[in-house]
């Protein structure tokens, strides 16, 4: 399957299989790895520019490192480090990237701005995360899954907390295209995003998967196979701390809340996570917690992404 030269902005861009061959990939990448392929040059000579408005852990050390497994070298560009802090367009400053690197990861505050590049850009525009969407994550996430499981067809996951959330977004997109059931339990003010939303009902009527919502999380989490949760104040919501608490404190997976999920269920969380509010340690350091193994893959799924649309 080609898919190079293309853009990740959002998994809506991309067909049931096309989803499915991507997080394959990724598993495929981690296999070569731990077999003693810790370079794999397919892309000997590639320059990936990191165009980053907000500061990042795991998307940058996990982007820079697998642009080197695969070869190639990076750049961290940091929003004020470039024109962009002084006014220069997102359409210029992708233009003239475009002539110095072979793809760009941008991680930014607001949604249009990785549109504006991908626009504008005559190279791949990867989406390492906006308000909206955090694709790369999701797709992470299955490969998690799909590892752990051994599928992804049938498969229950139960979604604790912000409904509006953006990686939920990418996560109720990914499940659509793999036949996932997700079932969200949020508060009824906090729902996700309704076109992306549409997209994933429209894709579920081909792929078998199923969308549902509750405003109770232990109806959300029985028979689940994945409990899955992130924060609950997400960069740049600082001003809706004491809303967002108030609203999501029943919303708290703790062991009481895994132990109605039941052993064989497995805990997720995209990280950073703040523990004691949408997590408790005795569940991040607990026996069903998978949280490192599925911030490892991320590197790998990441791998898989670039050596797929990068010419």
């Amino acid at each position: 399957m080609r898919l190079k030269g293309r853009d990740l902005v959002e998994l809506t861009d991309y067909t049931p299989e096309e989803t499915r061959f991507i997080v394959e990939t990724g598993l495929e990448m981690k296999r070569r790895f731990y077999a003693g392929e810790r370079v794999i040059p397919v892309l000997p000579g590639r320059t990936i520019a990191l165009i980053f408005e907000k500061p990042s852990t795991r998307t940058r050390v996990s982007f820079e490192v697998a642009a080197r497994q695969l070869g190639a070298g990076s750049l961290y560009l940091g929003w004020n480090d470039l024109q962009l802090a002084r006014g220069e367009t997102l359409g210029d400053t992708a233009r003239t990237l475009s002539r110095y690197v072979d793809g760009i990861v941008a991680r930014v505050k607001e949604h249009w701005k990785v549109v504006e590049l991908a626009n504008y850009s005559s190279v791949p525009v990867i989406n390492g995360l906006s308000d909206l969407s955090h694709p790369v994550q999701a797709l992470g996430d299955m490969m998690t899954i799909l590892e752990k499981k051994g599928r992804l067809s049938g498969i229950r996951l139960a979604f604790v907390g912000d409904g509006s959330d953006n990686v939920l977004n990418s996560l109720i997109v990914a499940a659509s295209r793999l036949g996932v059931h997700i079932v969200v339990a949020s508060p009824r003010e906090l729902r996700p995003n309704g076109e992306l939303l549409k997209n994933a009902l429209e894709v579920s009527k081909e792929t078998g998967a199923t969308i549902e919502f509750t405003e109770d999380p232990r109806e959300a989490v029985k028979g689940a196979d994945v409990v899955y949760t992130d924060v609950w104040v997400s960069m740049g919501q600082e001003a809706l701390r004491e809303e967002r608490v108030r609203l999501l404190t029943p919303y708290q997976v703790n062991s009481k809340l895994m132990s109605i999920a039941g052993s064989k269920a497995i805990f997720m969380h995209c990280l950073p996570a703040k523990r004691g509010e949408e997590v408790t340690d005795e569940v991040m350091d607990g026996p069903q917690s998978v949280v490192w193994d599925q911030a490892e893959n991320r590197l790998h799924i990441q791998k898989a992404v670039l050596a797929l649309l990068i010419p």
